[in-house]
């Protein structure tokens, strides 16, 4: 039946795409009009060099007239993004760890992750049980948007294994223009893991409409989001050894299978649902000028937009339901269990947010070097969740309402090729976030030097944030906590990089000082001596809030270095980070990423073929651990934690491109290595054993 599903869905999109390329194509003359005029177009590669769009722009790659860009979620500001037209590395765009490999997850495709380089790990939102799945789920400022001449549409699928414990991924694609102003599309990503171990399953349905308007005086865009995560939890594998030393398991008998080893829980889901709607637009005051460009014959004018008066508005309501329908399991696994009449707790939240900003633009003339921005934001969060068991059978929810009123300003220069930086601040004046303030800022500079190509970029903020509600108050069947008195976290980081194009060389280094770091941590107890261990650790599970109240310093250096000898390339990244507290923010020391590969072409050029194996690694650390019940990762127990790390994840590849069509084929954990540094990242979830996996892409865009 899914297969089914997919397959109308493609003849739905390709007839779409055929019927409205034959009403619309005849109506486009240009791109945008003078809408994003002096918005920053370069694209830059992995290393920060400007990627090359003339060398990919023709009949078979991207036409002319098609172009895509993503917004900032504040203002609606532009940033242009290659279309999804690349074939390098793209057997990595399936893979849970990251194209490089900073993120460590529980094994499954579409599990929850956590990075374990630092730098790449983002802050806890509200919505903080999809944290977790940033791998399919998206927010407004993620939304690709695409202009186009005639129809767009992209579908690929992803497949591994048999109906029994393969994955499969499907996404689709669909942007179409309206006019040269006005322009639409979806996008949909379905992932299904069914898993390679007991009971850890992972259905995940993203999908997204967008529409967007560029006009001269008003501009707009739009985005409804809606996620369906339903993840299969089994606690991880009840002892290691079942992986590291399978024979030891066996008793000289047949080792087990993956499917056959057992696991901690069974019948246990987190299932979260979201919708996100969100909406920026704005009235642009300006006047027209003469078009400095003689060549164009199409506009004699152009709109020189002076001051903008902005709005945006979003609105998130997120649902999480807890199913447990094991009643033994959970008192053998968790310490608590608060309610043992129900075998399931809901927790739903809404947030809706307003900004209101003016904004005096850059570049309307030759004084006006930068754009002036100020604004107003007020945000309303409600959330509910069980309180009390007021009689059996019966449990009463609370509700909690919370509102927060702040101001800002931002100062921004885009123009121009030399240097362009944006500096924003903002400050909760008034709410349950008052006295909360960011001040977050970013730069860069090209310039040429021994006839090469240097870009500076600087980052750097100082942050004092409240606390997430969810670090603040969480009632379940299994974890309880009310923190009424947890301080603000106050974060402050500077980073720099430095590129140079011919070298293909990039330099990154960067220092975080953050003081009242707020943590999930262990509060996990020993079972009694009569108590039946459902683990190997003999530990029961349950889980509190942290806050370290002194300061801990965090520091980062990557460099990233490319080479190339004829059809022989080499990708490197060495990551180095340390951690000056590792018991409350542990950290791998090295984090490593290589990949080789031939490229070369065949057919008079017009197959593109890439192969070769690439390499992930990092050294053994206090990986941290996952908790079940809740869906977040958490530190180990003191009493009881090891070290994870030091194996090479090894993967073969061939990336086969074929005018508008992708296709890889990949072998997967090649070096499958038994022993006390086998494939595991985070505790007790082995990553999948060795696995073939293939994967295509089509483009349709003529």
């Amino acid at each position: 039946m899914r297969r089914k599903i997919f397959f109308i869905i493609a003849i739905a999109l390709i007839s779409t795409h055929i019927a409205a390329q034959n009403t619309l194509q005849s109506q486009f003359t240009n791109q945008f009009g003078n809408s994003a005029s002096g918005l920053d177009r370069n694209l830059y590669d992995r290393n920060g060099a400007p990627i090359d769009t003339s060398s990919v722009i023709d009949a078979n790659t991207i036409p002319i007239g098609l172009s895509s860009w993503k917004i900032d979620s504040r203002f609606g500001n532009i940033t242009f993004v290659p279309v999804d037209t690349l074939q390098h590395n793209f057997q990595n765009t399936n893979d849970t760890g990251g194209e490089t490999g900073h993120y460590s997850y529980l094994g499954n495709l579409g599990a929850p992750r956590i990075a374990h380089v630092f730098f790449d790990r983002k802050d806890p939102t509200q919505s903080f049980f999809l944290d977790p799945y940033d791998f399919t789920v998206i927010t407004p400022d993620k939304v690709t948007y695409t202009n186009t001449k005639s129809p767009f549409t992209n579908l690929t699928y992803y497949k591994q294994g048999s109906s029994r414990g393969g994955e499969e991924r499907f996404k689709a694609y669909f942007a179409v223009n309206a006019n040269k102003r006005l322009g639409f599309g979806f996008n949909i990503d379905y992932v299904y893991g069914r898993g390679k171990y007991q009971n850890q399953s992972t259905a995940l349905f993203n999908g997204n409409l967008f529409a967007y308007y560029l006009g001269d005086k008003y501009n707009m865009h739009f985005s409804f989001i809606n996620d369906n995560l339903k993840v299969a939890e089994n606690g991880g594998i009840v002892d290691d050894r079942y992986i590291t030393n399978p024979l030891e398991m066996a008793q000289g008998g047949k080792t087990y299978g993956n499917d056959e080893i057992p696991t901690n829980l069974s019948s246990i889901w987190n299932h979260n649902t979201g919708y996100h709607g969100f909406l920026t637009h704005r009235y642009n005051v300006g006047f027209y000028k003469e078009n400095p460009d003689e060549n164009d014959t199409i506009n004699t004018e152009i709109f020189v937009p002076v001051t903008s008066f902005i709005h945006t508005l979003q609105v998130d309501i997120n649902k999480r339901r807890y199913i447990s329908q094991d009643e033994r399991q959970n008192q053998t696994y968790f310490l608590n269990n608060f309610f043992p009449d129900i075998d399931r707790d809901n927790i739903e939240m809404l947030g809706v947010k307003n900004i209101v900003g003016i904004s005096l633009r850059e570049g309307f003339n030759k004084w006006a070097k930068a754009g002036l921005t100020a604004f107003l934001s007020h945000e309303f969060r409600r959330f509910n969740m069980i309180d009390t068991l007021e009689t059996p059978g019966q449990h009463l929810l609370k509700e909690y309402k919370e509102h927060t009123i702040s101001v800002g300003g931002q100062l921004l220069k885009e123009q121009g090729s030399l240097l362009h930086y944006n500096v924003t601040g903002e400050i909760a004046i008034a709410g349950e976030d008052a006295g909360q303030f960011n001040i977050e800022g970013n730069g860069s500079l090209n310039f040429h030097l021994f006839n090469d190509t240097v870009r500076l970029k600087a980052k750097a903020y100082i942050k004092n944030q409240n606390p997430v509600f969810f670090y603040r108050h969480f009632h379940s069947k299994h974890y309880w906590w009310d923190n009424n008195d947890l301080s603000k976290i106050m974060r402050t980081r500077i980073e720099g990089t430095l590129s140079i194009e011919h070298w293909k060389t990039q330099l990154n280094a960067g220092i975080e000082n953050i003081k009242n770091y707020t943590y999930l941590e262990n509060l996990s107890q020993a079972q009694s001596a009569t108590g039946e261990s459902s683990t190997a650790t003999n530990y029961l599970n349950n889980v509190g809030v942290g806050q370290h109240s002194g300061n801990i310093q965090v520091f980062n250096a990557s460099l990233r270095q490319d080479f190339k000898f004829g059809i022989l390339h080499s990708e490197n990244e060495i990551t180095y980070q340390t951690s000056s507290n590792q018991n409350v923010l542990p950290l791998p020391s090295w984090v490593l990423y290589h990949n080789l590969y031939l490229k070369f072409s065949l057919a008079k050029k017009v197959l593109q073929i890439e192969m070769g194996a690439d390499l992930r690694y990092f050294t053994q650390y206090f990986a941290p651990d996952y908790a079940p019940a809740i869906g977040q990762f958490y530190l180990q127990n003191k009493d009881t934690q090891y070290k994870l790390g030091g194996y090479p994840l090894v993967n073969g590849y061939i990336n086969l491109h074929l005018k508008r069509t992708r296709i890889f084929l990949e072998m997967y954990n090649l070096l499958q290595r038994q022993g006390a540094k086998s494939y595991f990242e985070i505790p007790h979830y082995p990553l999948n054993p060795r696995l073939f996996k293939i994967g295509i892409s089509w483009n349709f865009f003529d």
